[in-house]
């Protein structure tokens, strides 16, 4: 009974010393001067439980304070920012910045739990784009903070907070983003070399402004030409047929690791795809023939790559808010065209959204480290776009070999849009920052239907080989996508 006593007793002390030190955090927290905008919140809970967006429970999550702020760097900016601070005696003494994805607009707290419970504080902000994608619509400080302002000053006003909490600013500082997060991520690396110590940009959607002109032009097609849910999936399924002849034999007719294709093999899928689902026309032929090849003006120039062969056509078909931003709710979006319109279009946006700048001294120089991904099967953010620019980074650096001593890029056999199948890419870069050891080889586990395929993965440009007498190993990729007109990736507006 008096042992039961005492560790009672211990527990509650120690209990009442985390709310002490907690307290202490908080008051601090509470009184951190943060520049453009100010502390709306700043609360301490225990709670461990935490229901999703989808009902679902996530339990055992640690104390921690949760920090609400209002940024606004001029008149017609605001961005919502949202920071957890783990007790002091449970921070591991870093920092992580998290990306968004698509137009933004909310912060998901579901993501903070994973970080909280690793020990790390965490922060992520809206872009500036609450309470939807229209607030953009002929605001000139919405694009800015959705193109880079907003993430920059995540990272300055999050580190102050973390200064003014435990005294001391995070050893290592990384941010982690995919798809709008990879924007985010390479504006970073780009503009601000110095918020982050190591970064990962996944699918990033870097290109902005032709990104969503291929959106807008596959979207008018389709609009024309309506495909079903069946016929794209047919379509999908027979492009990954076509091109099986040159898989390595794990992949062949699921997924297509090199989808980097000829004019002639685009006529091939598409006569494939006409024998298998009779119920496609000579019109949708003419349509995905367009859609293969990609937007391009009048004269030609190329605004951005094509779907992918072998993935999905109507997920590459909405998404066009920017036109909106652009050009006013009352545009009819059927009618724009891709000469004039287009360069307006990108005129406006182009500097602003887009991370094209392929120097990267600034933050090789400080010691940064950046791993990219992207997936072959991404209609969303095809990887064309992102290998062109891995391209011009390595000839901006020397070569690739120089480039890759801060910069590795993975090219994701069957990936769509999202890492999945990759193991814990986040470590990758911990290990890369703190230890030293480079990413390399690593293991792609994907499942196929009933079928997992578990192969190496190596960094561009190399890519995965496949011999029966030797098994797996590195080869030389093909080099290089048709890169974008330079007219339609504009240097970035300071």
């Amino acid at each position: 009974m008096k042992r039961f006593s005492f560790l009672l007793l211990s527990g509650l002390m120690a209990a009442f010393d985390s709310g002490m030190a907690a307290s202490g955090q908080l008051d601090t927290v509470r009184k951190c001067a943060v520049p453009n905008g100010k502390v709306l919140s700043a609360v301490y809970t225990d709670a461990s439980e935490f229901t999703d967006a989808n009902r679902n429970t996530i339990t055992g999550i640690p104390p921690r304070i949760i920090v609400k702020l209002l940024l606004q760097p001029a008149k017609g900016s605001n961005i919502n920012v949202e920071v957890w601070l783990p007790d002091a005696g449970r921070w591991n003494g870093r920092f992580v910045g998290l990306g968004n994805g698509g137009a933004a607009g909310s912060i998901n707290p579901a993501g903070f739990i994973g970080w909280i419970k690793r020990g790390y504080a965490v922060a992520a902000t809206d872009m500036g784009t609450a309470p939807n994608d229209n607030s953009g619509v002929g605001n000139p400080e919405v694009w800015k903070d959705f193109g880079y302002r907003a993430t920059h000053l995540m990272t300055t006003a999050a580190r102050q907070l973390i200064q003014s909490c435990y005294g001391k600013p995070p050893a290592f500082s990384y941010f982690v983003g995919a798809s709008t997060g990879g924007q985010q991520a390479l504006q970073e690396a780009q503009r601000y070399p110095d918020d982050y110590d190591g970064i990962v940009a996944n699918v990033p959607a870097h290109c902005r402004t032709p990104l969503h002109a291929y959106f807008l032009w596959n979207w008018q097609l389709v609009r024309r030409h309506p495909l079903t849910p069946e016929q794209d999936r047919s379509i999908m399924r027979s492009g990954i047929e076509y091109m099986a002849q040159r898989e390595i034999p794990q992949l062949a007719g699921k997924a297509v690791s090199d989808p980097r294709v000829t004019p002639e093999e685009i006529e091939g899928v598409i006569a494939l795809a006409m024998k298998n689902d009779p119920s496609l026309t000579p019109e949708h032929a003419g349509m995905l023939r367009k859609i293969f090849n990609g937007p391009v003006n009048s004269a030609g120039e190329r605004i951005f790559n094509g779907v992918p062969v072998g993935s999905s056509i109507l997920a590459a078909t909405g998404h066009l808010y920017l036109f909106r931003w652009a050009f006013g709710l009352e545009q009819e979006l059927a009618e724009l065209n891709f000469d004039a319109d287009m360069d307006a279009y990108t005129k406006k946006l182009g500097p602003v959204l887009n991370a094209e700048n392929p120097d990267l001294s600034a933050f090789a120089r400080r010691g940064g480290r950046l791993v990219m991904f992207s997936g072959t099967a991404d209609s969303i953010v095809p990887y064309h776009a992102t290998l062109d620019y891995y391209e011009r980074c390595a000839a901006e650096a020397g070569s690739p070999e120089k480039l890759q001593e801060f910069f590795v890029y993975y090219l994701v056999p069957g990936m769509e849009h999202g890492i999945n199948g990759v193991t814990d890419p986040f470590s990758l870069l911990v290990n890369w920052c703190e230890k030293g050891v480079r990413p390399g080889e690593i293991r792609l586990k994907r499942q196929y239907g009933e079928e997992t395929v578990d192969i190496p993965l190596y960094p561009y440009p190399q890519k995965t080989g496949y011999a029966p007498e030797r098994g797996f190993f590195p080869e030389p990729a093909v080099r290089g996508a048709a890169p974008v007109a330079p007219r339609y990736r504009p240097e970035a507006a300071e």
